[in-house]
């Protein structure tokens, strides 16, 4: 025994073994690294484009103070604030909407309805509305709203055309946040005797919170630069219009597209870069406000 004890180890080599996985890892480190870039240089390649051309119209206090009212593609002046409160306007009556439906679908399918015919339905329905084109679903609600129950025009209508394409996205995200949520957690309150509601309400939403902002977020930018439904629904506009229920209402996108259709003279161009700009700027501080929220109501501050 004690020349076994004595005895030293032999380490392993894996020589062969060795040679190849570190190549393989290499090779996968470099395949990932320029595939990241690959993927950052049309990014920042756009983001450069887009400040570099629309910074001089963003910075000017008249910019975010006033309208395009009287003003012609040879006219220095004028801003983006009419366009600026229809984006808000729509954008937020559609987030009020489509957030708790959004959330509340995603709860059941997840925590009630699982395995049973209704889900099943909802599920399906929800992945049809997401790849429905923003045409159709403006094209619907004209159909209704306008040519069927005789409102008008309005921003409004856009607002609800907005929320058909909101919600299913609200809705497989939200889903899917809430399925990584340890089932532990859930046994866990159960075991102390709270509520099925309260343990969805205190524990598995706060948990997954994070990540249904970000799923929220990501919805509520890419409807606030659709184009179709506000072209179709609501007239265009040069004058400041805080009616959402009334008369027409430009919003960001729809600026860009009234502007390129106007002509391609440098004031015009600037305006409509810097039209681009400032969507970018609202979305990037609604994203900053999002994050600010999930941190401060995230389940290590209870």
């Amino acid at each position: 025994m004690t020349a076994t004890m004595d005895r030293p180890v032999k380490e392993p080599t894996f020589k062969g073994v060795s040679v190849r996985r570190k190549f393989s890892n290499n090779a996968a480190t470099v395949l990932v690294s320029l595939a990241v870039l690959v993927a950052l240089v049309p990014l920042i390649w756009v983001l450069y484009t887009v400040v570099s051309r629309g910074i001089s119209a963003v910075v000017a206090p008249a910019w975010w103070q006033n309208s395009q009212a009287g003003i012609t593609q040879f006219i220095a002046g004028g801003g983006a604030y009419h366009a600026i409160i229809g984006t808000l306007t729509q954008g937020l009556f559609c987030a009020l909407i489509s957030i708790p439906i959004g959330i509340f679908v995603a709860i059941y399918l997840v925590e009630y309805g699982v395995g049973t015919r209704l889900a099943r339905l909802t599920t399906f329905m929800v992945d049809i509305l997401t790849g429905v084109p923003s045409i159709v679903a403006a094209l619907f609600i004209y159909a209704l709203w306008i040519a069927t129950l005789g409102f008008e025009r309005s921003g409004l209508a856009v607002s609800f055309a907005l929320v058909l394409l909101m919600i299913p996205v609200i809705v497989r995200s939200s889903e899917e946040m809430l399925r990584i949520v340890p089932q532990d957690l859930r046994e866990a309150s159960y075991a102390l005797g709270v509520p099925k509601w309260k343990t969805i309400a205190k524990i598995v939403v706060p948990t997954a919170l994070s990540g249904i902002v970000t799923g929220i977020m990501l919805a509520l930018a890419r409807v606030m630069g659709e184009t179709a439904p506000v072209l179709i629904l609501v007239g265009s506009a040069t004058a400041i219009n805080f009616n959402l229920f009334a008369g027409p209402q430009t919003s960001l996108p729809l600026m860009m597209v009234d502007l390129q259709k106007a002509g391609t003279g440098a004031l015009t161009s600037e305006r409509m870069w810097g039209a681009a700009l400032t969507l970018i700027l609202i979305i990037a501080l609604l994203n900053i406000g999002a994050k600010l929220v999930s941190k401060f109501f995230s389940p290590k501050n209870f």
